[in-house]
């Protein structure tokens, strides 16, 4: 049986979508250079009927193309999104998104300006998701997998001048997050993905009270919906970039026994841009293993061969029903034209084993 396939979140964006990522693909190189704060100040989700075309257009491409490249589960490319955690942000209360706060962030790899938080963290009453769900799914007959930032991510990607405890705004948030992703399951989303790479980067965080908060953002959502976390090490602001501080992917071994017994069902861990040691996958008892198979900030594009091999040994450390294969995160820094390149070759090594 082959193993199954999926993508993270991110997919690159084609040139018409208005909302463009924290970094700009441009001609393979990338430019952070305050991106990321000045679209959150920016954008609106009020937009006319021309702009919702151009995001349901870029949709339907992002999701044709993973179908097309053989993804399995495919993810609706997070087309409408300038990021991943900022875009949830903005539907949420509490946030200031005109008086920004510089902060050092992502264990001291990068320090910008980010929103602040200046009062409580609640929905602001008017479901997001659903909507974004829906768009992509009517694109294929395979299921569609959405993303939500996890609390302790969100938290490290803002200033917090309000609740100063990082317990309580953590747990403000998971109930914030639980709202949307109920809304999800109940829009018949199948698959909903929590990202938490802050768990690699704060592991005693993460052991402390973020794995409950997992759980939280999971609370009430039906037995049929499987829920997938993601944890990553990071991933820099441009290409093939060797230097950039990640982090250490010992923390795998920290956090694999307090993920695996959460009530999550599958787990993410990247593997592509930094092998691990494969008796990590024996701490994975119940999850089923969703491993980082090509590099998302390489140019070099990865042979079939050596994917397939890495899968095979991974195959020695975990039952073959629980490993999956994906990029180690999202493919948005690679533009279309390799970001389909190295999912083919992985769709293929996949297929392979």
């Amino acid at each position: 049986m082959a193993v199954l396939t999926t993508c993270i979140g991110a997919y690159p964006k084609p040139d018409y979508v208005p909302m463009r990522d924290w970094f700009q693909v441009e001609q393979g190189l990338t430019d952070t250079s305050g991106t990321v704060t000045r679209l959150a100040n920016q954008v609106s989700d009020s937009e006319d009927a021309e702009t919702e075309a151009l995001y349901r257009r870029a949709t339907e491409a992002a999701v044709t193309d993973q179908v097309s490249c053989g993804v399995d589960i495919p993810t609706d490319g997070e087309q409408r999104r300038e990021n991943y955690i900022h875009y949830h942000c903005r539907h949420l209360t509490g946030f200031d998104f005109a008086n920004l706060t510089k902060r050092t962030v992502r264990d001291g790899a990068y320090t910008t300006e980010l929103p602040t938080i200046r009062g409580k963290i609640e929905p602001k009453g008017d479901h997001f998701l659903d909507r974004d769900y829906e768009v992509a799914q009517g694109f294929t007959d395979r299921p569609v997998k959405i993303t939500v930032p996890g609390p302790t991510t969100i938290m490290d990607t803002c200033a917090d001048v309000h609740y100063k405890d990082g317990r309580a705004l953590a747990f403000d948030l998971a109930d914030a997050l639980n709202f949307e992703i109920r809304a999800l399951a109940e829009a018949g989303c199948k698959f909903i993905q929590v990202d938490e790479p802050l768990f690699a980067r704060n592991v005693e965080r993460a052991l402390d009270y973020g794995v409950e908060c997992l759980d939280r953002c999971f609370d009430g959502v039906p037995a049929d919906v499987t829920r997938v976390m993601h944890m990553c090490c990071g991933y820099p602001g441009q290409l093939d970039d060797e230097e950039y501080h990640k982090a250490d992917p010992s923390c795998y071994f920290r956090l694999a026994e307090a993920v695996d017994r959460s009530s999550v069902n599958q787990i993410s861990i990247e593997d592509a841009h930094r092998y691990n040691d494969l008796l990590l996958l024996e701490r994975f008892q119940n999850s089923t293993v969703i491993f980082g198979s090509i590099a998302i900030a390489q140019s070099r594009v990865e042979t079939v061969e050596e994917v397939s091999a890495r899968l095979e040994a991974a195959l020695e450390h975990i039952d073959g029903d629980r490993l999956m294969a994906a990029p180690d995160c999202g493919l948005a820094m690679l533009g279309r034209d390799l970001a389909m390149t190295k999912l083919q070759v992985m769709c293929e090594a996949a297929q392979s084993v």
